[in-house]
């Protein structure tokens, strides 16, 4: 599924689900809690904290998606095309930072 497709499917989930969006900033609260879960499943299963009992059944790729929800949601909300800021931004990406990164000794 391409973004344009996520975000229309979103967006049908909130009309038949969720009744309406909730407003911008209670979305940016909820991405801001939703990666604070992902960072706590990296940090302790990637990173040097331990894992507690209570982590270690949290699936990284639902608090993932929970992530791409929220920033889809905003998305729609705000009248972003997503897909097409997307590939806009890997096209800058790919002319500054092609060579910068093959260059750095930092990545080798």
């Amino acid at each position: 599924m391409d973004i344009k497709n996520a975000q229309l499917e979103v967006d049908n989930w909130i009309k038949k689900h969720g009744v309406r969006y909730f407003n911008e900033l209670t979305n940016m609260a909820q991405l801001t809690e939703e990666v604070g879960e992902v960072a706590r499943i990296i940090a302790r299963r990637y990173g040097e904290q331990s894992e507690k009992e209570s982590d270690k059944n949290k699936d990284l790729g639902e608090e993932l998606a929970d992530v791409l929800f929220v920033v889809l949601c905003l998305a729609n909300q705000t009248g972003i095309d997503l897909q097409k800021s997307f590939d806009k931004k890997l096209e800058i990406k790919t002319k500054r930072d092609h060579d910068r990164h093959h260059n750095n000794k930092k990545l080798r």
